[in-house]
């Protein structure tokens, strides 16, 4: 999988530099065609794991920013309006992630969001504790986290 994301770091390494143009989405278009070209050569091989996992991170790195854009807006809307419409509570979510990795990378995901903050991580590694600043039920957020930051993080990693 390795070898897969080197090589097309490479073909679009060498995209740019044939075609002269040091632009961000001239090396993204390198990518694309180095992915397409690197699947069409990889077709028959057994390990497919890399034209798999690139989809997923791509759509896992635009849902993550369409989150911290609506929670942006949200904590603004809340700052220059002179009511305020916070709700904090403290949930207890349970942890589908199991090692110290998934753990750590979705609860620093969960954290870089605007108006969440993780207070602690249980013993027993099943449970994290986060204080949520608009939080109206909390069955409905741990389940809108489970099937999207978590579902989609750990499709990724495992």
């Amino acid at each position: 999988m390795i070898k897969n994301f080197l090589m097309n770091l490479l073909l679009s390494g060498i995209w740019v530099a044939l075609s002269g143009s040091m632009y961000y989405t001239n090396f993204l278009f390198g990518f694309m065609l180095g992915f397409f070209v690197l699947w069409i050569m990889n077709r028959n091989e057994t390990d497919q794991r890399y034209f798999y996992r690139v989809p997923k991170i791509i759509s896992f790195i635009f849902y993550f920013l369409y989150e911290v854009v609506k929670a942006n807006v949200q904590v603004a809307f809340d700052v220059v309006t002179p009511k305020y419409f916070f709700k904090p509570g403290i949930v207890k979510y349970p942890l589908n992630a199991s090692t110290d990795f998934e753990i750590n990378l979705l609860s620093t995901m969960l954290s870089l969001t605007p108006g969440t903050l993780i207070l602690d991580i249980s013993e027993d590694k099943k449970t994290i504790y986060i204080h949520v600043m608009y939080l109206t039920d909390p069955e409905t957020f741990v389940r809108q986290t489970k099937t999207g930051l978590e579902r989609r993080l750990l499709a990724i990693l495992r």
